[in-house]
């Protein structure tokens, strides 16, 4: 079992906690986003996964793109502990959480789309930052919202769910570009609060072999 992850991407953590609370066994497969131009971009690499991003996810012959599309595999595969409710209601309401984050926030502050904005358009660190933070104020203003009606423990009762594998990395990158979190009190909750389980810790960035802190 191996993961080709860079220790930043929001989407590698999401599957590196998934197969930590699993208790799986992988071998993590670096793939530099900045050195060498981008390693994601060689010839090997986009013949594994053509649209040049991370994870991929490998299990002998069997490969596998997206990170929710693994996270839901390695869910079925390994059914304990689950990340998704049985419950058909609750299990659309878990992947709509998760989709919310992984679909409406995160590309917005990827890092093909930040080097785009200071490549091509020409933004400086200012603008950058502009458009960071008014996308990430954006969505997790409408978070917070919806955490109001579903959150216990986690964000979705009192269980972690694939949500939470959504929620914990964005949270992340937004303390790391510096957002002000005050507005965001159930969100910063539920994210300290995974903070200290050992599925979150080991899958954070700074425990991976490739960290460069």
């Amino acid at each position: 079992m191996k993961l080709y992850s860079y220790w930043r991407s929001s989407a590698a953590y999401r599957v590196r906690i998934a197969l930590n609370l699993k208790q799986l066994s992988f071998e993590t497969i670096p793939v530099h986003l900045l050195k060498d131009g981008g390693q994601q971009h060689s010839a090997e690499y986009q013949q594994l996964n053509p649209n040049q991003l991370v994870p991929t996810y490998v299990d002998a012959e069997f490969s596998l793109n997206q990170s929710l599309a693994i996270i839901e595999y390695l869910d079925e595969m390994y059914p304990e502990p689950a990340l998704l409710p049985e419950d058909p209601a609750a299990k659309a309401q878990v992947r709509s959480l998760a989709l919310d984050i992984a679909c409406d926030i995160h590309p917005l502050n990827n890092l093909r789309v930040l080097q785009y904005l200071t490549g091509p358009l020409a933004l400086n660190d200012d603008q950058k930052t502009e458009w960071i933070h008014h996308w990430l104020h954006t969505g997790f203003s409408a978070l917070e919202q919806r955490l109001q009606t579903t959150a216990g423990e986690f964000c979705y009762g009192d269980n972690i769910t694939l949500a939470d594998l959504c929620l914990v990395p964005q949270m992340y990158n937004a303390l790391r570009f510096k957002l002000d979190t005050l507005e965001y009190p159930t969100i910063s909750r539920i994210y300290h609060h995974c903070q200290q389980l050992a599925g979150f810790a080991l899958a954070a960035p700074e425990q991976q072999s490739d960290a460069q802190v």
